[in-house]
């Protein structure tokens, strides 16, 4: 999901940048980005490894100031919850 991610950050990134890129590329861009991100905050790490890249990964995130939305936050606190 990490490697899912970064690629969908730079692939927007690339949409931003690009000259005579359209509008519909930014936005599937944006999209997927966010849908990626969005994995990673809902992903229930059981793992002690899992749990620490997840937390390494959003915090480098969080420190870019990319992890602000309500839906961000709402997800990492449901995986945080484990069903049994």
């Amino acid at each position: 999901m990490i490697e899912a991610h970064t690629t969908a950050s730079a692939a927007f990134g690339k949409a931003i940048h690009e000259a005579g890129g359209s509008s519909g590329d930014d936005h599937r861009a944006s999209r997927e980005e966010e849908r990626t991100l969005l994995a990673i905050c809902a992903y229930p790490a059981v793992s002690g490894g899992d749990r620490l890249a997840k937390a390494r990964y959003l915090l480098e995130i969080e420190a870019r100031g990319e992890l602000d939305l309500p839906e961000h936050i709402q997800a990492l606190l449901r995986s945080t919850i484990l069903v049994t």
